[in-house]
């Protein structure tokens, strides 16, 4: 042995961020305006760290709130606006493929959201781009003891990263 350690990397999460062309739009001001990839990529990125077993990629969208709708009366046979949809890539695990799979925001709910919570947008965002994240990497919170154990893994990464608690108003 020669004296040097490996360390353990953390699993990288490649994301493939999308804008949807309807908020393409010169009708946003500065202040409505989602947020850039690389911050986008950023939270994700610290959300998978913290859950993540191997690389990974996975898309994330950013949606008006006709495309999100649209989806969430498709998918969940609700015919209303939701602000994050979370679309896990099911595949046989003999299958050598590392997509993790889809994250869908609501780039209009969630700047009402924010306002309403009287919290940054950016914070808002980071939060739903966590919890999008941990429902592909399998949390969920349909029961009350996945809700406790996925929301305190959402306030751990955001406030590691200076967010205040999403659950505290």
């Amino acid at each position: 042995m020669n004296g040097t350690v490996k360390v353990a990397s953390q699993p990288s999460l490649i994301l493939d961020v999308q804008y949807a062309s309807e908020l393409q739009s010169d009708d946003l001001d500065d202040a409505e305006e989602p947020p850039a990839a690389q911050q986008l990529q950023q939270w994700a990125q610290c959300a998978y760290a913290k859950v993540g077993q191997v690389d990974s990629d996975a898309t994330l969208r950013i949606v008006g709130a006709a495309e999100m709708q649209a989806l969430n009366r498709q998918f969940r046979d609700q015919d209303k606006t939701t602000n994050v949809l979370a679309f896990p890539f099911d595949i046989d695990p003999d299958v050598d493929i590392s997509l993790l799979g889809d994250v869908v925001i609501c780039h209009p709910l969630c700047a009402e959201e924010a306002v309403q919570q009287s919290k940054p947008l950016a914070a808002h965002y980071a939060h739903l781009v966590t919890h999008g994240i941990l429902h592909l990497c399998g949390f969920d919170h349909q029961h009350a003891r996945e809700a406790e154990t996925m929301e305190s893994l959402e306030v751990e990464i955001l406030t590691a990263q200076g967010f205040a608690d999403p659950y505290r108003h």
